[in-house]
């Protein structure tokens, strides 16, 4: 119950987040807004990691968790939240939201190559789901050019590439937690985001070091740079959240519920980027199909038979099981 409900209050906290950092790269660079929201996070989380008494939990980490939250860390904050600021930059969050499903795809393709999982007819309707929501977000491109100049106009071929890449480092990294973290608790979740958000910084200032990079980061506006250090603390509160949830619950219970992040953004986006999304009767029903299309793949047989009373020939199709 406690990580279904960190998991439902981090999905807010995800969606709000992807509202201010998309406020912030309408005039600044993905770059800018990485140098300010990953480093952030390290003051936070060792703050939160002192106060709570979790500095100990480091001295029991086995080397192997270690890497694994390294490699996580990586993976989310730089890889995935760069590709995932450069999509909401070319397309805004309403549309690159229901793109971003695939991170599931992801996670189910590496449990049936890596873990010996299997398909079933509710994983591949999920799949399908999932891959119908973004195509009916898809506008004409005549639709498009009806629109006044100064309306916001989506770059779809690079806002759906990046969605698609960011959806690789997202998939990822909740399996490399939880195989760090499992059942080891909260001081050890807390600990773990430690971990990972230094090394994310690390490869960052790595970034920084190529000619030019350093210059160009310290040029950021002033309201661009406010609205990536909002949008870098309240990821990072998210994270922290996200974090003790994979430590208390398992990862088919925590994805689904953070799925539910898509519908959030809907809404801070209309709060926040009214000017800057797109708003539509498609981009909403993408966002219901590709919903659904996720909650799909998590469902198991045993949990839909026990909602629904299921005829004995629908119970023996829903088992089946490929390979």
């Amino acid at each position: 119950m406690l990580g279904g409900l960190l998991a439902l209050l981090a999905a807010a906290g995800f969606a709000f987040e992807t509202a201010s950092a998309r406020r912030g790269v309408v005039s600044a660079t993905v770059v800018q807004a990485l140098a300010i929201t990953v480093p952030v996070g390290i003051p936070i989380f060792l703050f939160v990691v002192w106060i709570t008494g979790s500095l100990g939990a480091f001295e029991d980490f086995p080397v192997k968790a270690i890497l694994l939250l390294a490699a996580a860390g990586v993976l989310h904050f730089v890889w995935g939240r760069y590709c995932n600021y450069r999509s909401n930059k070319a397309i805004g969050s309403n549309l690159a939201g229901p793109m971003q499903q695939f991170n599931l795809l992801v996670a189910l393709v590496l449990a049936v190559l890596l873990l010996g999982e299997a398909l079933t007819p509710l994983r591949i309707l999920g799949i399908a789901l999932v891959i119908l929501g973004p195509a009916l977000a898809y506008e004409r491109a005549s639709k498009r050019q009806e629109q006044p100049p100064e309306a916001f106009r989506p770059r779809y071929a690079e806002g759906y590439t990046f969605a698609l890449l960011s959806s690789a480092g997202y998939g990822v990294s909740p399996i490399l937690v939880r195989m760090a973290l499992e059942d080891r608790g909260v001081a050890f979740s807390l600990a773990g985001g430690l971990v990972s958000y230094v090394a994310a910084t690390a490869v960052f200032v790595l970034v920084l070091c190529l000619p030019g990079q350093l210059r160009h980061v310290l040029a950021v506006n002033r309201s661009s740079a406010r609205w990536f250090f909002v949008s870098g603390i309240v990821v990072c509160l998210s994270q922290m959240l996200r974090y003790m949830a994979l430590a208390l619950a398992p990862v088919s219970v925590v994805t689904p519920i953070q799925r539910l992040s898509i519908v959030f953004r809907l809404y801070f986006a209309k709060v926040l980027n009214p000017q800057h999304e797109v708003f539509s009767s498609r981009v909403f029903l993408a966002t219901a199909i590709a919903l659904a299309g996720a909650l799909a793949l998590t469902l198991s047989v045993e949990m839909v038979q026990s909602i629904l009373p299921l005829p004995e020939g629908m119970v023996r199709l829903l088992n089946w099981r490929w390979p």
